[in-house]
């Protein structure tokens, strides 16, 4: 009887060992078929852009020969100088700069109060505001182009940098919404025990909550330089001079000058994507935390 007993306790082990055996092999083989599907969507994802950097290195002839080639042979180094040279993309990096640090600092201050007043003060109508302010953001931006444009040229602005840059420091409806949800996730016994001490409203946005919202500034900031960075249209409408072209402009120009020089613009718009990819691995772990974080609360 306790033979019978161990063999039964032997068979129920083994049956055990079985099934968790068939289900570790399914849980392996289920996350292998996972990793597939990401490298391969990554290896989508990259293909573009490696297609554009191994034709940056080729020369004309290399480009399009079938079957494709990935490694240059030899590589075509001088691709590089002579299309920064032939198009003054130095000049157009500090213009774009020039707009890139106005339209950051606007957007960051006047986003961020209109952010501190609809989330954390009390106001009549705050709501009510706040919903038509979303509203707007259903507009299309062609809609209000025209008029847009005929203010500024009235204003005597047009060929200058004030219509790219101004509107930034008057906030943006989306931007302000981001941080509105993240400014709702921060306690509000932080403020009151401010107001306690004496502080005035300011002080609480200067010193209690933007301390606490590096990362949605971290990501309004990444979001209106990739907007200027890869802005062509307003810089078309706006700039007439060419002294004051943006690098998007630039890059558009370069292409017209040179449509059948393959090998000179895949160079400038390698030199074109490295401050964005740059930014991308810098501000990475903000950006997932900035995004990760927004939202907690409605």
């Amino acid at each position: 009887m306790v033979s019978a007993t161990r063999e039964g306790q032997t068979t129920s082990e083994m049956q055990g060992l079985w099934l968790w055996h068939r289900i570790s092999t399914r849980k392996a083989i289920w996350k292998a078929f996972i990793y597939i599907v990401l490298i391969g969507g990554a290896a989508i994802a990259i293909f573009p852009f490696a297609w554009l950097v191994r034709s940056s290195f080729m020369e004309m002839s290399q480009i399009f020969i079938l079957p494709p080639e990935w490694i240059p042979r030899p590589f075509a180094w001088e691709n590089y100088p002579e299309a920064l040279t032939v198009v003054p993309f130095g000049l157009y990096f500090v213009n774009t700069l020039k707009i890139v640090v106005g339209v950051m600092c606007g957007t960051l201050l006047s986003s961020s109060l209109a952010a501190f007043s609809f989330s954390r003060l009390r106001w009549r109508g705050r709501d009510m505001i706040f919903g038509l302010l979303l509203t707007t953001m259903m507009l299309p931006y062609a809609v209000t182009l025209i008029p847009t444009f005929i203010l500024w040229s009235r204003l005597n602005l047009v060929n200058t940098f004030v219509p790219l840059v101004l509107p930034a420091w008057f906030g943006a409806p989306f931007y302000i919404f981001l941080l509105r949800q993240f400014f709702l996730s921060i306690p509000f016994e932080l403020d009151e025990a401010a107001y306690v001490d004496g502080a005035s409203p300011f002080y609480v946005y200067w010193n209690v909550v933007l301390p606490l919202a590096k990362p949605p500034l971290i990501v309004v900031a990444i979001f209106a330089f990739l907007g200027v960075w890869n802005d062509l249209l307003g810089p078309v409408i706006y700039l007439t001079n060419p002294d004051k072209f943006t690098v998007a402009v630039g890059l558009a120009q370069f292409k017209g000058m040179y449509s059948a020089q393959w090998h000179l613009l895949m160079a400038a718009s390698t030199v074109v994507l490295l401050p964005v990819i740059v930014l991308f691995f810098v501000a990475q772990k903000y950006f997932i935390e900035g995004i990760a974080l927004t939202g907690l609360k409605g």
